[in-house]
């Protein structure tokens, strides 16, 4: 059985791997969710309590608002998919020896649409 050690225990997840889990589960959506909803959307394996750790986790970091609902709250992220990655691709960026040489390695590596809609992209901000 998949996600399960040979002796039958379900298999540790990183805590960066549960966040990553979490903000999917939140930006798949355009409504805040309960801990109780997104533990149920990522299939019910992980306790309440871990879920509701990992979401005051990324609300330590700023990735995530709390909306208060009665005594519960209801989360969502504070940034979107795109908005993340770029930030993160900015940060690697920034401290790396050679941005310039990165971003060529970068480039060298996209897919037919991903160079396109770069080229795209480049030529509205020259315009």
């Amino acid at each position: 059985m998949a996600g399960t050690t040979p002796r039958g225990r379900a298999e540790r997840r990183s805590p960066g791997e549960l966040e990553s889990a979490v903000l999917a589960t939140l930006w798949a959506t355009d409504r805040a969710l309960t801990p109780a909803e997104i533990q149920a959307e990522l299939g019910g394996d992980l306790a309440y309590n871990t879920v509701h750790t990992i979401l005051r986790r990324l609300h330590d970091k700023g990735l995530v608002h709390r909306d208060a609902d009665g005594r519960r709250g209801a989360y969502r992220p504070v940034k979107n998919a795109a908005q993340m990655t770029a930030e993160a691709m900015h940060r690697a960026l920034d401290r790396g020896p050679d941005p310039i040489a990165a971003l060529q390695h970068f480039v060298t590596g996209l897919s037919p649409a991903e160079e396109k809609a770069l080229r795209e992209l480049l030529g509205e901000s020259d315009g």
